[in-house]
């Protein structure tokens, strides 16, 4: 084989490779968060007939229950993708509202409207200390020379 067509295959690998990379890149990153419900398994849930354990083998365990009222479930999940390097985008996000009688049988199934749904920014102040601010060093070696040090022997 001659000089050039070591050439050219070597160019053609490398444009492989680099569609191969790029194709990659533009495949996103599905992630999902939370319960996301399937629908056809929510249909088998019926208020008045379904009991809590039915419903936690069908729909899995919630995302939270009630802190005043153990009697309701929330589903909550959240599905994003994301392209690279940018911000995840999302692409579905539900809430479902589960509500138990005190026997422990489905009362109402509702599906909340997130469509209104808005995103919470955290704060990103730090609650300030009290005390002797030190640097690396002093952290490093602060205890060498202390009175209170342990001697070598054990004691």
């Amino acid at each position: 084989m001659t000089k050039s067509s070591y050439s050219f295959r070597a160019a053609l690998m490398a444009g492989m490779v680099g569609c191969t990379l790029l194709a990659a890149a533009c495949t996103p990153v599905v992630a999902n968060r939370g319960n996301m419900v399937d629908a056809d398994r929510l249909a088998e849930i019926k208020a008045g007939v379904s009991t809590r354990e039915e419903v936690a083998v069908k729909l899995g365990s919630p995302s939270h229950i009630a802190a005043l009222d153990e009697n309701t479930w929330y589903y909550i999940g959240r599905r994003t993708e994301q392209y690279a390097f940018f911000d995840p985008e999302v692409t579905e996000q539900q809430v479902v509202l589960v509500t138990f009688d005190d026997a422990g049988i489905v009362k109402d199934i509702e599906k909340i409207d997130t469509s209104g749904a808005k995103d919470i920014s955290p704060v990103q102040r730090a609650t300030p200390t009290f005390g002797r601010e030190t640097t690396l060093i002093q952290d490093l070696f602060g205890n060498v020379g202390r009175p209170g040090a342990p001697k070598k022997g054990g004691k």
